[in-house]
């Protein structure tokens, strides 16, 4: 079965940076996209940033240029580096196969917890 696996939240002050991880299992990790995604209290679902299989990034514009997309299909693992953290960046992110059209599948992980305040 598909395992994605998130860490490295935690409790950051304004401006200070923070690197998830995503290890995934079960899953020929190189030939997808990937997708961070995150989800506060009440809010929906919002795609942070993806990955190809080939390494080109694209981001949201409330993200741009303050966090970094990156992967290791050596290690199947994708990385989301938070730089300039702001509160509002607060959620819990995940990670995600990103398909054509912003299409996901239901291998959802847990997530980790990123809280920005001071």
């Amino acid at each position: 079965q598909v395992q994605l696996v998130e860490s490295g939240g935690g409790l950051v002050q304004p401006g200070g940076s923070l690197r998830l991880s995503c290890a995934a299992s079960g899953i020929i990790f190189s030939i997808y996209d990937m997708g961070w995604y995150r989800q506060a209290p009440g809010n929906q679902r919002e795609l942070v940033g993806t990955i190809t299989n080939g390494g080109s990034t694209n981001y949201a514009d409330s993200v741009k240029g303050r966090f970094t997309v990156s992967r290791d299909n050596r290690k199947n693992t994708v990385y989301l580096q938070m730089n300039t953290l702001k509160p509002e960046d607060t959620a819990v992110y995940y990670c995600n196969v990103a398909l054509r059209g912003g299409v996901t599948r239901d291998y959802w992980g847990q997530g980790t917890q990123v809280t920005v305040s001071s």
